[in-house]
């Protein structure tokens, strides 16, 4: 059965938000990455400004927007630099692409349902520089570097494809109209079906795109945490298909029946981490492994979890919600 939310299920999603933002959100709108050294990003800030629309919880998002900008948003463009620390803060001025989409995404969907034209002028500005500083072309059509410095190499351009947020590209057709996010929803469908390496013909957290697709050089060649959103985004921005998530639904569907399901698997040697994936990671496949089906997650608690299973959660949460209706 579909989880319908405005029931049981969205009272327990409200207490699950309250944990999130117990465990990681600071009184002034910093998220904190508890399970990497107690750093923010701007990744941690997208996502969790898109949780607090979805939530319905404008105080919240203004204090995340509001440290975003004046912590992060410092760069000459509209761009936002990726790492914050307490003892340097910034410490890192090149941008992190995904944490600039997530924050764009969800000042669209802010804009649209609580009616503040800031909101949406503020995403406009970041899609602008996304589109001017960070799309590039590519054999496959137009690309999204994951950073605007060091990612344009003579052998071909380094990408992410978790940062093709499919879900997010379809909402900026819809609240920021231009051809170019259809273009690169279409690219990223096409780099993924050719991005199958090792054993279990799964993508790289890192690839090169040369004269083919290639696990990228200076990145460890494992399917890993980035990677395990590809076929999450895929499904919640409607461009998964039976062959595309065939390697996930394989490696996932085997493990499954193991005693853990490892979180990373080596493209070098197929070997997998001896250790079990967290929750968030267990999810997806779960989700993966059902398509098209959608249901409701099992009962993982929010605050047994780092900061990266949790958002997983509550993203996957989100999915499965605006799936339902």
């Amino acid at each position: 059965m579909l989880v319908q939310f405005g029931s049981a299920s969205a009272m327990a999603g409200q207490a699950d938000w309250t944990e999130f933002k117990q465990r990681f959100v600071l009184a002034e709108g910093r998220v904190v990455d508890v399970g990497n050294g107690g750093i923010s990003h701007s990744e941690g800030q997208g996502v969790t400004m898109l949780l607090a629309v979805h939530y319905n919880d404008q105080k919240t998002f203004d204090r995340l927007w509001q440290w975003t900008q004046s912590a992060l948003q410092v760069r000459k463009d509209r761009l936002l630099a990726w790492r914050w620390t307490t003892k340097q803060g910034v410490n890192d001025f090149n941008n992190a692409t995904d944490g600039d989409l997530y924050v764009a995404w969800a000042l669209l969907r802010a804009a649209d349902k609580w009616h503040v034209p800031a909101y949406k002028k503020a995403a406009e500005a970041i899609l602008n520089d996304v589109k001017r500083l960070l799309v590039k072309p590519s054999k496959w059509g137009p690309v999204i570097l994951p950073g605007s410095a060091g990612f344009e190499k003579p052998a071909g351009q380094i990408v992410n494809l978790s940062y093709w947020i499919f879900p997010a590209l379809n909402d900026f057709s819809r609240y920021a109209p231009d051809p170019l996010w259809d273009q690169l929803g279409e690219s990223g469908v096409a780099i993924i079906r050719e991005s199958h390496f090792g054993k279990w013909q799964l993508p790289t957290d890192w690839v090169q795109l040369g004269s083919k697709v290639t696990p990228a050089p200076g990145f460890p060649a494992q399917f890993g945490y980035d990677a395990v959103r590809v076929p999450f985004f895929l499904m919640w921005g409607k461009k998964a298909n039976a062959n595309l998530l065939a390697p996930f639904q394989a490696f996932w569907g085997y493990y499954q029946k193991t005693p853990y399901l490892p979180p990373t698997v080596s493209m070098e040697n197929d070997a997998v981490a001896p250790y079990g994936a967290a929750p968030g990671i267990l999810n997806i496949a779960d989700l993966t492994c059902r398509f098209p089906a959608v249901a409701p997650r099992p009962d993982y608690p929010i605050n047994t979890q780092d900061y990266y299973s949790a958002t997983l959660l509550l993203l996957a949460d989100m999915m499965v919600g605006e799936q339902a209706r």
